[in-house]
């Protein structure tokens, strides 16, 4: 009995101490948190599979996974929905070149990071990451009207539906409608008409000799002949005359 009662005190004592050890180990460092992914953000809040599929085929994820983890700047996305692609005219996206998809999404994308309230202090026309914003171009206004934000292109209208992810260097904002560039989607202005060419030279034309004239200088010489035969006749005749 004592010896089972020994056995058991050691079982104890053995159990205690082993748990006494493993609470003494600190606790293991988080891991730390892997590249930003800006394929994944939008993958996983859903609804965004066009947008997904055309920042992959024109190569802007990779731009944007390389800006956001090497530089300190941060960036703002404001992404499509996929009922906001549905609502274009059929063959919108098909009828741009690759360079012009290309600009469509960096068009979504400022160089900056800016939170909900940064909108209120922006000065317009915001620039984007497809570059020029001048009237005609890629200009971007944002107005704020309370907490609503406000997106025009000039051509486009819409509001900000709605956070989507936000780590203080990147914002993802959802919007109802694709922001339209004025530089690819803007009415093209007619080609102008040529200028109209001078007066042309007029040719005179060559008349021919006119036969009446020909005729009139031929009776002219013919009456002339026939008068001067006579008063030669009538000379001749009075001659004659006096000699007699």
């Amino acid at each position: 009995m004592n010896k089972q009662a020994l056995f058991s005190i050691s079982l104890v004592l053995i159990f205690l101490f082993h748990c006494t050890t493993t609470l003494a180990q600190p606790a293991a460092a988080p891991a730390p948190p892997g590249p930003t992914n800006i394929t994944k953000i939008l993958e996983k809040a859903g609804q965004f599979t066009i947008l997904i599929r055309l920042i992959k085929s024109t190569k802007v994820a990779d731009q944007v996974n390389q800006q956001l983890n090497d530089s300190n700047n941060g960036l703002t996305l404001f992404a499509p929905s996929d009922s906001a692609f549905s609502n274009l005219k059929a063959g919108t996206l098909n009828g741009l070149t690759d360079e012009q998809k290309v600009e469509l999404i960096q068009f979504h994308i400022l160089p900056n990071f800016l939170s909900l309230t940064n909108f209120q202090t922006v000065s317009n026309p915001v620039r984007t990451q497809a570059g020029d914003s001048r009237a005609g171009e890629f200009p971007l206004n944002v107005t704020t009207s309370g907490n609503q934000v406000n997106i025009t292109t000039g051509l486009v209208n819409t509001t900000v539906g709605g956070t989507v992810y936000t780590d203080n260097q990147l914002a993802v904002y959802q919007v109802d409608s694709v922001l339209l560039p004025q530089n690819i989607f803007a009415p093209k202005p007619p080609a102008p008409a040529p200028a109209p060419s001078g007066p042309k030279a007029k040719t005179k034309k060559k008349t021919a000799d006119s036969p009446s004239g020909s005729s009139t200088t031929d009776s002219s010489g013919a009456v002339g002949h026939s008068w001067h035969g006579i008063l030669m006749s009538i000379g001749a005749a009075v001659i004659a005359a006096l000699s007699l």
